[in-house]
């Protein structure tokens, strides 16, 4: 593609896209990342330059993957892999975390390189992919409208802009909206960095130590809840907006990275699911095949948070928590829309799908996998249980011919 076309893809929306979908990322689990470095012992600075590290693997892959298959591939941290580290890692020394990263990066990369993840992959259905993805979205759409409780002023300028927007600014909306919240925020008084200044964390270098205590009792279950519950849906959200991408290379590229990273820090980097929808949906560009350019601006937005890793905390918390959640629901509402709308059209998956939803929006954890995967499982055995539609129609097909 020349790059004179690359240009002509770009549109504003796409900027901004690509900015409320790190804003999103960061300010839904940029705490949780913080309590996972500090439960490994790591001191102030060191927590500061793996969030450095971890902008820079993010910028890199998201947007070299996007570049390179023009489809808005965007990567994240493992948020539920943070999320188990932080009961999992105290008592554990630093040096010993960092093994644990290098050895579950390492198993992903391999599941990507021998083509069982894709494998897997090929077997959904799907519309239980789009109920998943729909499930994991529902919460996000809910808490655009809770926040009308905690900020009525905020949360209900910022709904009735969209809408308005949406009347007759389509492609502006969630940019009108978002302006709309930071005006007026700032009206309210309720955007403070607390007098703190912005400043890089250089990344140091930490020596991994392995063990099997933790490798067993740490790792293996840190690659499972990477692999179900961040990897999978992230994939599930490519297929479900229409992107059939080789799932592998996908797989085995950004755990390539995460490994060599991995003594700086960087315990993940994975297919993003939340953050990558918000650079999919039709608000970022009518034309599917120039959505790319999101995901593009987002890994730059993701390298500019590099560059701050030492005051991330700062910045992307100076927001008030509504306007947070607000926009990240409005942005995702054509995206949630679109998921179910798919997940029940075909009529003989609907149970399938339906159960798949409904698992996954609970938010059940089990064996501290999350319910993105146990929603998938139940969606599948529904799915075996009722018989496979595609088979059962074709062979009736043919005995009515």
């Amino acid at each position: 593609m020349s790059s004179r076309a690359s240009l002509q893809d770009w549109s504003f929306s796409a900027v901004i896209a690509g900015f409320v979908a790190v804003l999103v990322g960061y300010t839904s689990s940029a705490a949780i990342v913080f309590q996972a470095a500090a439960s490994a012992g790591a001191s102030g600075e060191q927590i500061g330059g793996w969030f450095s590290m971890l902008g820079l693997g993010m910028g890199v892959t998201s947007i070299g993957l996007s570049l390179y298959y023009r489809t808005p591939v965007v990567t994240a941290w493992s948020t539920p892999g943070a999320a188990l580290l932080v009961t999992s890692l105290p008592g554990t020394s630093i040096n010993d975390a960092i093994g644990v990263f290098v050895f579950a990066s390492g198993l992903i990369f391999l599941c990507g390189v021998s083509g069982l993840f894709a494998r897997l992959m090929h077997y959904i259905p799907q519309a239980l992919s789009a109920a998943m993805l729909g499930g994991i979205l529902l919460r996000f759409g809910l808490e655009a409208f809770t926040s009308l409780q905690s900020n009525l002023l905020l949360a209900a300028s910022m709904c009735l802009v969209y809408l308005l927007a949406r009347r007759f600014f389509s492609r502006f909306a969630v940019i009108l909206a978002l302006c709309a919240g930071l005006v007026i925020a700032a009206w309210q008084g309720s955007i403070a960095f607390h007098g703190q200044s912005l400043h890089f964390a250089a990344p140091a270098l930490i020596m991994p130590h392995f063990s099997w205590a933790t490798l067993v009792g740490i790792g293996v279950p840190f690659f499972v809840v990477t692999m179900a519950s961040q990897n999978a849906p992230g994939i599930a959200t490519l297929h479900a907006s229409g992107y059939r991408l080789p799932v592998s290379p996908l797989i085995a590229v950004t755990a390539l990275l995460a490994l060599l990273l991995a003594p700086f820090g960087v315990f993940s980097v994975c297919i993003a699911a939340i953050t990558a929808a918000i650079c999919m949906g039709e608000d970022v560009h009518p034309d599917p095949g120039k959505r790319y350019t999101a995901a593009v601006a987002a890994g730059g937005f993701y390298l500019l948070a590099g560059l701050m890793g030492g005051s991330i905390g700062t910045l992307f918390t100076a927001l008030p928590a509504a306007l947070i959640h607000t926009i990240a629901g409005l942005a995702l509402l054509g995206t949630f829309s679109g998921s179910l709308y798919r997940a029940l059209s075909e009529e003989k998956q609907r149970d399938a799908a339906v159960i798949t939803f409904l698992i996954t929006a609970s938010g059940v954890q089990l064996f501290g996998v999350g319910s993105a995967f146990w929603g998938l499982i139940g969606g599948v055995i529904t799915h075996c249980i009722l018989g496979i539609p595609g088979q059962t129609s074709a062979q009736d097909k043919g005995t009515k011919r």
